[in-house]
């Protein structure tokens, strides 16, 4: 008889869960993930994206011959968020990690290039005067970089700019050389927009602890975990592909080219206004849905145009977007000198030097796509876009796009390229979300999450609030969809 009391509290529970429609509006891997979170726990979910795709960042194409991955290729292994989900969705799955992490810097002096020096943290060296720094920053920027040990210690005080923190202690050699190749290349940032209690965490209390920049970064580095990347052989798509599988499990409907134009609260209920986008033929979604509960996972213009007049707060719609545009440039090309991959996986260019801001070296990187493609064929990603600057590639034709990123290949890799070893390529467009590093980035996400937060049944998920990087993307939309359906299903009380 216990059992079957017991038993009653969560049959109501679970037909609770099954009453309780929720729409995510965004198919992006925020909005897969969130939905999933929602619909494995017994919710009704539906879930609507604009374009005729699910994945968002995470896609593939095929290029001479080989299914190429575009946009997302990997993971940051930092809270293993990724790791936990792919192992739920999709446990058959090979994850992988870089067979070459090696990262060079090119665009140096005279056309030199260097490997980027091991014992540092984002650029800032912990030896100026080892050798690998050296051969970077030379001689000059090695003797500018020792002053900041000579420096009183009552000099020290707390910067949050990274590009002027590196700027007053060690100089322009480390910053311009070191420094902002990899912020620029990676998250598309100038160092002076980087937080650096952010990026860099411990980096302050370490300086005021040993007196100068160098000796912060070898104490921080001491009982800082490496940095490391995952992705899976074969592909990211497995992941949206193998999430969108377990969505169709659960019975959750999922309307491709349906935008999302309206989003209104009444008699306690949500209404989301729709319009159909979708190719003739193709299913049509209905006109509007009703849901106990939404989660808006779309990019941040769409997401606030959304949720102002939801938030009865016009203002919040008026916020300029930011980030930067960048072109990827893929390309296949044959080129046997590249097998033994000289500069490592990831070559950064010093700003300003060459027309690209980096290049990723697929094939050095993953041994599952050497392997499938074959010795003496490599697969390139080549950058383009800095803060402040449009890509060199903006306004050209495919094709000289292409040749452009087999040139700036050329000087990155230091190996001579040329069209005529192009077997197939493709160009992306993205805007770069900045990442949870950026000065001022936690300030308007607070305010945002602040503000969704007052409306019930309510939640925005996305990197415009999580911060670049697949790992924060994935982390953030769990927690707010564990968020919301705790609200949703044992109320505001379970939630605080």
């Amino acid at each position: 008889m216990d059992a079957v009391t017991d038993a009653e509290p969560l049959q109501e529970l679970v037909d609770h869960a099954r009453q309780t429609r929720v729409v995510v509006i965004g198919g992006g891997i925020a909005g897969l993930v969130a939905a999933w979170e929602c619909a494995k726990v017994g919710m009704a979910v539906t879930l609507v994206e604009a374009s005729d795709r699910l994945g968002g960042t995470i896609g593939s194409a095929r290029i001479a011959g080989l299914e190429l991955e575009t946009g997302v290729t990997c993971w940051s292994t930092k809270g293993g968020a990724v790791r936990k989900l792919v192992e739920e969705v999709l446990p058959d799955a090979a994850i992988v990690r870089p067979r070459d992490d090696r990262e060079w810097i090119a665009g140096l002096p005279k056309g030199a290039a260097a490997p980027l020096p091991a014992e540092q943290v984002l650029g800032i060296p912990a030896n100026p005067w080892d050798e690998s720094v050296r051969r970077v920053i030379g001689w000059g920027g090695t003797w500018r970089a020792y002053l900041d040990r000579l420096r009183p210690p009552l000099t020290i005080g707390a910067q949050r700019s990274l590009g002027r923190l590196v700027h007053g202690r060690m100089g322009d050699r480390v910053l311009d050389r070191l420094v902002a190749p990899l912020t620029i290349d990676r998250f598309g940032l100038d160092p002076v927009d980087v937080d650096v209690e952010i990026a860099a965490p411990g980096l302050s209390n370490a300086l005021t602890r040993t007196g100068w920049l160098g000796g912060a970064v070898a104490d921080v580095r001491v009982d800082a975990p490496g940095s490391s990347i995952e992705g899976l052989a074969g592909g990211m798509p497995q992941l949206t592909a193998a999430l969108a599988d377990r969505l169709a499990e659960r019975e959750v409907a999922v309307h491709t080219g349906a935008l999302a134009t309206g989003l209104v609260r009444g008699d306690g209920r949500w209404t989301v206004e729709l319009a159909t986008i979708a190719p003739e033929g193709a299913a049509v979604a209905p006109d509007r849905l009703h849901a106990d509960a939404v989660i808006v996972a779309t990019d941040e213009t769409a997401a606030r145009t959304l949720l102002a007049p939801a938030l009865d707060n016009p203002a919040f719609a008026d916020v300029a977007a930011v980030g930067i545009a960048r072109e990827v440039v893929t390309i296949v090309v044959d080129a046997p000198e590249l097998d033994t991959a000289p500069r490592g996986a990831h070559v950064h260019a010093v700003p300003g030097a060459l027309r690209a801001t980096g290049l990723v070296h697929e094939t050095a990187r993953w041994e599952w796509l050497a392997r499938e493609a074959g010795a003496g064929r490599h697969v390139l990603r080549v950058a383009f876009g800095a803060p402040g600057i449009a890509p060199a590639t903006e306004g050209l034709s495919d094709a000289d796009a292409a040749a452009m990123a087999v040139a700036e290949a050329s000087v990155l890799l230091g190996v001579e390229l040329d069209e005529d070893r192009i077997g197939g390529a493709r160009r992306d467009a993205y805007t770069l979300v900045p990442p949870a590093s950026a000065l001022g980035r936690r300030e308007r996400t607070d305010a945002a999450r602040a503000a969704t937060a007052r409306a019930p049944g309510l939640a925005a998920v996305g990197a415009w609030l999580s911060g670049s990087g697949l790992a924060q993307v994935v982390a953030d939309a769990q927690e707010e969809a564990d968020r919301l359906r705790h609200r949703a299903l044992w109320g505001a009380a379970a939630a605080e």
